[in-house]
């Protein structure tokens, strides 16, 4: 991760990248062990044949926080974001090896934040256990960076995303106004420890399982913008 010149270039064209290697076997071993030790029914945990996740994972398991901001994806941070960017969101995924879930094309849309009030831009708007989120201004999700670390081997047959590159620069693109005759769409399989980096507006997709192997992610996605008066962001970690 000496020099990732060519993935920050490709982030900025395409909408995403990958880098290999940030996480050692021994550190994703150690980050699904304490994963494994947790209570899981609390109502930020959502629990199907099909998907197991956590929402505000980092709020949920304090005591991954060092685990998963190891030394290498600092650095990747620093090289990608500068010092004003702080964590608003983090998530976490297993898609179990039986799993038929699959989630059509979409750009995410929504940001997470503490409470429902009327503020001009803002909406539309849902909320779920006690969680809101709501559609910004569109200058807000150009600003937001994502973050996927695979916690295990990924490709089209274990649910990799699959994405249309540069449809990020589009601004609000619907799936039903792709053009296949001019867009392409492109698998990210990455190897267990990589690191996936994309745009929230970068249109993206995953399949079904079909190998019987799991694919198990931390989402996380940082910002440097603050959020208009009367409403903040859900999960603000300064890292």
């Amino acid at each position: 991760m000496n020099n990732i010149s060519i993935q920050k270039e490709q982030l900025a064209q395409d909408g995403f990248t990958v880098i290999e290697n940030v996480f050692s076997e021994k550190e994703v071993e150690q980050i699904l062990e304490c994963i494994n030790n947790i209570d899981t029914s609390r109502p930020t945990f959502r629990k199907t044949n099909d998907l197991f996740a956590i929402r505000q994972f980092l709020k949920e398991i304090p005591s991954i926080k060092a685990l998963v901001f190891n030394d290498s994806f600092k650095q990747l941070l620093r090289i990608i974001v500068d010092e004003n960017y702080f964590l608003i969101k983090s998530i976490y995924f297993d898609k179990p090896e039986q799993s038929n879930w699959f989630v059509p094309y979409h750009q995410d849309l929504t940001i997470s934040v503490d409470q429902k009030k009327p503020i001009e831009g803002y909406g539309p708007w849902t909320a779920k256990h006690d969680q809101f989120a709501v559609q910004p201004p569109l200058d807000i999700l150009q600003n937001i960076y994502t973050f996927r670390i695979h916690l295990d081997d990924t490709d089209e047959q274990n649910g990799a995303l699959k994405v249309i590159p540069g449809s990020q620069a589009k601004g609000i693109y619907r799936p039903e106004q792709i053009d296949w005759e001019n867009e392409k769409e492109v698998f990210c399989r990455l190897g267990k420890g990589s690191v996936m980096l994309m745009r929230p507006l970068l249109l993206h997709a995953s399949n079904k399982t079909t190998n019987q192997h799991k694919r198990r992610v931390i989402h996380l996605e940082f910002a440097s913008m603050e959020l208009p008066p009367g409403i903040q962001w859900a999960e603000r970690l300064a890292v």
